[in-house]
């Protein structure tokens, strides 16, 4: 049995496979960089010790080594798939939570998997050598990653003209992304369903599947919310991807956990093997929690244990059901309704909610950077069917609140609220298709108005601050300045004109009835921070200063950086002369690329960084000067 694992991960996967560990009476060895020498997962674990990277395989292997652990848990991500790290934690004699390096060469590549398949009859999406003339491709195509996962590497062009630099931005983001920049290039399926299979294999020769999840929901090929069972299939579809990924899993000799991965296609009908995950997959709660084995709900991380320590499973596949429906929703640290661009910050209030399970690694304080992936942790709620879930998860994501730094809660929360997911309707491209609504600042500037007014009731007085004194009467109403002023009439329950009736305030969380709606935010109000949550998303409001010293503002040749990360490329030099929409550089941030263009033609008159330098949100990167002046 293992005695002692360590984690070669961190995050909230460190932390879900650090609880089942603990459960089994297991020791528990965190690795960690110096960023993140106080991350939850450091706190967690029984030993740390600190490595140069997450990615350096012979740091990781002399951690397991110098602790005494017996196995590895590579989680998912960083080294999960990589057939190298396999290899060595084999050669030094440990176990590793997973399939062996000879699998994972076979199955953790796109290319290698595809062949198994194909020898093992099942059907898989056309596709074309790279070195097919871009004019003889029947376009849409996308190009894609050989290695890794979580939609890194990939693009989807629709004609010869957008292929080459297609292949060149996909094949720069593989080998950043997985130090490998092999691609592959296949049919682009418009209208289609990702649906995976959770196999679980043991070293007996005993494959079993926990049915499947649908994971449609994703943006460039980015899953967003995730649920088992499929809502759309067929039993007959069903069966088939089932019992297709069953016999691949033991056509290839795999053990331990792994996800089999196909596309349906809605205008045909037809189920294509797409990949083979040789890991634990991000949403492997929804399986946890829609499926049961002998009426009792698996615990995947304890099952991946029993079998790298050479137990047989403890069941066969008439044991295993269907029994409710669970979906997930991803918290990313990034701005949805601005671009999906990633956010770093710290901090200041996290709430989870209590009626939903929460995977996750964020608390209070704490410092989200752009090192890592913007994964801050997931919500995962069950039914007995899917309405009543989806339902639930809309009120767990109301109860979400993160303040400090902007994520996607809120627009999670739009979108699980709305007809296209009610309905089950959302295929893998309909987000790349549609936008989501913001939800608009009202009921959050309400909140934060009505809280400052009564701090302002209650605090210190000063000369000529708003406090509402009258000589004789009631007290006259506040005019809180925000965005925009808002007058306050705590007394007659007023806010400009709105009903607004107090139903409770206590540690942050205020509730309004406003024009007969019960509403609930989340506040922060401080000298310097006014900020609210409502329905998940994050507003925050600055009070106009009348005696700041603003300075010039930046012109519209002036290109800022819409994120926090690193220049990866700088195409010009000052002096030169661009044409509008030419390429000025690239900025990078959690594995996302983002190409800055020249606004019109004119000269660069400033280029505010070189390639490999760190930026701050809304530094000046580059300024055009039009040619007409």
């Amino acid at each position: 049995m293992i005695g002692t694992l360590l984690v070669a991960n961190r995050g909230e996967i460190a932390l879900r496979v650090f609880r089942t560990a603990r459960a089994l009476g297991i020791r528990t060895v965190a690795i960690h960089t110096a960023l993140d020498a106080d991350a939850p997962h450091v706190r967690a674990a029984d030993v740390t010790v600190e490595v140069p990277s997450y990615l350096d395989i012979a740091a990781v292997v002399a951690a397991a080594e110098e602790t005494g652990a017996q196995a590895i848990h590579p989680g998912y991500g960083f080294l999960s798939e990589r057939a190298e790290f396999a290899r060595a934690v084999e050669e030094a004699g440990l176990t590793l939570v997973g399939p062996s390096a000879d699998v994972m060469d076979r199955m953790g590549r796109k290319d290698a998997a595809r062949e198994v398949a194909v020898a093992a009859g099942v059907p898989v999406v056309p596709s074309w050598s790279l070195e097919t003339p871009a004019g003889e491709l029947a376009y849409p195509v996308l190009v894609k990653a050989a290695a890794g996962g979580g939609g890194k590497g990939m693009r989807i062009v629709r004609s010869a003209g957008e292929y080459a630099e297609a292949v060149e931005a996909a094949a720069r983001e593989a080998a950043n992304a997985f130090g490998d920049d092999t691609l592959l290039i296949e049919k682009y399926v418009e209208s289609g369903r990702h649906i995976e299979v959770q196999v679980l294999a043991d070293s007996h020769g005993n494959v079993v599947h926990l049915f499947e999840r649908d994971c449609s929901t994703q943006r460039r090929h980015q899953k967003v919310l995730e649920e088992a069972p499929a809502p759309t299939i067929t039993p007959e579809i069903r069966a088939a991807v089932t019992g297709a990924a069953v016999a691949l899993a033991a056509a290839v000799g795999y053990e331990n956990a792994g996800t089999v991965e196909f596309l349906l296609d809605n205008a045909t009908g037809e189920a294509y093997f797409l990949e083979m995950n040789t890991r634990l997959q991000v949403e492997h709660p929804v399986t946890e929690m829609a499926v049961s084995v002998r009426g009792e709900r698996p615990d995947l991380v304890a099952l991946q244990l029993a079998v790298a320590a050479g137990l047989p499973l403890p069941f066969a596949q008439d044991e295993v059901a269907i029994d409710g429906h669970a979906i997930e929703a991803r918290v990313y640290a990034e701005d949805s309704f601005g671009g999906f661009l990633p956010q770093a910050g710290t901090t200041s209030i996290v709430r989870w909610s209590e009626h939903a399970r929460a995977d996750h690694a964020l608390f209070p304080g704490q410092v989200v950077s752009t090192s890592y992936d913007p994964m801050l942790g997931k919500v995962i709620v069950r039914a007995a069917d899917r309405e009543t879930a989806r339902q639930a998860l809309v009120a767990a994501l109301d109860d979400t609140a993160i303040l400090g730094l902007t994520t996607n809660v809120g627009f999670l929360r739009a979108l699980v609220a709305g007809d296209a997911f009610r309905d089950a309707t959302i295929d893998t491209a309909w987000l790349d298709r549609n936008t989501v609504a913001a939800p608009e600042p009202d009921v959050a500037r309400t909140g934060v108005a009505w809280i400052s007014a009564m701090l302002a009731s209650l605090g210190p007085k000063r000369p000529f601050q708003p406090d509402g004194w009258r000589s004789a009467g009631d007290p006259a109403p506040y005019l809180i300045q925000l965005d925009q002023s808002v007058r306050v009439d705590r007394v007659r329950g007023r806010v400009d004109d709105q009903d607004v009736r107090e139903i409770s305030a206590e540690n942050h969380v205020l509730v309004l009835s406003i024009d007969g709606h019960r509403e609930q935010t989340v506040v922060n109000v401080q000298p310097d921070v006014l900020e609210a949550v409502h329905r998940g998303q994050r507003f925050v409001f600055e009070r106009p200063d009348p005696f700041a010293d603003h300075g010039p503002e930046a012109g519209d040749g002036s290109l800022l950086a819409p994120m926090p990360g690193t220049v990866l490329a700088v195409d010009v030099a000052e002096g030169d002369a661009v044409e509008e929409g030419q390429r000025l550089g690239v900025l990078e941030a959690m594995k996302m690329e983002v190409a800055l263009k020249a606004p019109f033609a004119g000269t660069v008159r400033l280029v505010g960084a070189g390639a490999g330098d760190l930026v701050q949100l809304k530094q000046v990167l580059f300024t055009v000067e039009p040619h007409d002046g």
